[in-house]
């Protein structure tokens, strides 16, 4: 029998994150039927930690190193489950996550994907905040627009029915970060996508993941307006351009944290003539001043760009 639902575990030198990572998904109130880990090049001893505490229970696969994305596309193309749910070695799934999200496709045959609400976390385990799905995905159904507003997509969070993947394929490999929000915004233009709010994840911040690369903000920005070029023409101008001039405040923003002054003057100055309505024209507004004062302290020597 092909399984229900496969978890697909992407890990590199996380050996002790993963064996964490791995129990929340055997701690689930409906168990999951197959658990993949795919090993992209560890060399910490991560396969004989997954042997000596999983055995059998556990499919191991190991690549060379190749990256997430290619490491998540090598999982999902060997998993059985009609439903298929992604985990990164550094989160975790509460105990209700996998039932509650099986509930949900099941009583929604037509959709793609459903999300759920994500506790964010230090690496000591404290509460940074809640990523509250319905704060940006305000309905169900075919919700492009609102992904453009807002892409961010914590693959811990998804669960994807099989079809999805044979519609638009797997993750991105030419992308070492954003390549979650690449396929987040993909999903979103062929497939209605649910939310199910309750927190039933945890996920890791603040520290050696990919998200905290200096690359990030480019790869973000360059993804958002690759997908507005091609989209132009079939997809309303006005959620275009509100998703490119949203794009360009978050990233400007990360720019100047980074000190990267000019970087995030011209993406303010893209998002002030892109905004189609006042909500991001004041964000981008709001940088005016943040850039002043960053760049008098910096003057002052009293502020250093910020390593993110």
């Amino acid at each position: 029998m092909r399984p229900r639902v496969s978890v697909i575990i992407p890990t590199y030198n996380r050996r002790d994150l993963v064996l964490n990572a791995i129990g929340s998904v055997l701690a689930q109130t409906l168990p999951v039927d197959e658990i993949i880990v795919v090993d992209d090049g560890s060399g910490d001893g991560t396969a004989d930690a997954l042997q000596r505490h999983f055995g059998s229970r556990v499919v191991y696969v190991r690549q060379d190193n190749a990256g997430v994305a290619a490491a998540r596309n090598h999982g999902l193309a060997i998993a059985r489950g009609d439903y298929l749910a992604l985990l990164d070695s550094d989160d975790e799934w509460l105990p209700e996550k996998n039932s509650r999200q099986v509930q949900w496709l099941d009583a929604h045959p037509d959709f793609g994907m459903v999300l759920c609400d994500v506790i964010r976390v230090t690496k000591g385990g404290e509460i940074v905040d809640v990523f509250r799905r319905r704060e940006f995905i305000p309905e169900d159904g075919l919700v492009l627009r609102w992904v453009l507003r807002n892409p961010a997509l914590a693959p811990v969070s998804a669960m994807i029915r099989r079809g999805v993947l044979a519609d638009i394929g797997g993750f991105n490999t030419g992308l070492r970060t954003a390549e979650d929000i690449e396929f987040h915004l993909r999903v979103a233009r062929r497939w209605p996508i649910g939310v199910v709010s309750e927190s039933l994840v945890r996920a890791m911040r603040g520290h050696d993941g990919l998200s905290a690369l200096a690359s990030t903000y480019d790869d973000y920005q360059g993804v958002v307006e690759r997908f507005v070029a091609e989209c132009r023409g079939d997809v309303p101008d006005e959620d275009l351009d509100a998703g490119l001039a949203w794009a360009c405040v978050r990233n400007a923003r990360g720019m100047l944290l980074q000190g990267r002054w000019m970087d995030a003057r011209r993406l303010t100055l893209r998002a002030l003539r892109h905004a189609p309505d006042w909500a991001v024209r004041r964000e981008a507004l709001a940088l005016l001043p943040l850039a002043l004062r960053r760049g008098m302290a910096r003057a002052r020597g009293k502020v250093q760009p910020r390593r993110v």
